[in-house]
């Protein structure tokens, strides 16, 4: 595992620092290690939820009572969503925080998993979980840049396709930040890839 990873990264908030959790969340970024390299662990959310139907997202959730930090929160959420067990995870840091469409703060929480156990998707609540080699982004062969406003502010995100699974929206601006912070890549909007302005 790279120490470039442990060097970017922010340190672990071992507690929550605002009285409002009810609108924050955390998601784990899942990193383990194969031959080939290091890999990424990602989700699809169930085409029957009522928010984010079918779309792509880290294992995670909104903060819930009996969390004490956003590193409790992921990995309660992820071992309900995917079976991977927090005894298996090695804590690295943290990413930037990120507000979703809906107002939550989102925490990605970044952990190191040596020996993968068998990942079983929660039918409640995904479709899916899958791993994607972090070369592929790093290459940034993006099919889209999507651009929007909040609050004033114009964002940014790529958009991916990895076999059937398109990579978009907060998950992607969190990979962005993985990317640049813990592997010194330089992934910016520039790209031969068309824009696509959302509302």
């Amino acid at each position: 595992m790279s120490q470039l990873i442990l060097k970017n990264l922010l340190p672990l908030n071992l507690a929550y620092k605002t009285s409002r959790l009810e609108r924050d969340a955390a998601v784990l970024v899942p990193l383990t290690g194969r031959g080939s390299g290091i890999e990424l662990v990602l989700t699809q959310r169930s085409g029957h939820l009522n928010s984010h139907a079918g779309e792509v997202s880290f294992p995670g959730g909104k903060w819930e009572p009996g969390d004490h930090s956003p590193a409790d929160t992921a990995l309660r959420e992820t071992e309900e969503e995917i079976a991977l067990p927090r005894g298996r995870v090695a804590l690295l840091g943290e990413l930037p925080n990120h507000v979703s469409k809906h107002g939550l703060r989102v925490t990605p929480v970044v952990g190191w998993i040596d020996q993968m156990p068998t990942l079983v998707a929660n039918p409640e609540e995904l479709d899916s979980v899958f791993r994607v080699p972090l070369a592929f982004f790093l290459e940034d062969e993006r099919v889209r840049t999507d651009i929007y406003s909040a609050a004033g502010i114009t964002h940014w995100s790529p958009a991916w396709r990895f076999q059937e699974y398109e990579i978009w929206g907060l998950t992607a601006r969190v990979l962005v930040n993985l990317m640049n912070l813990a592997f010194g890549a330089n992934i910016t909007r520039k790209s031969g890839a068309p824009e696509n302005f959302r509302s």
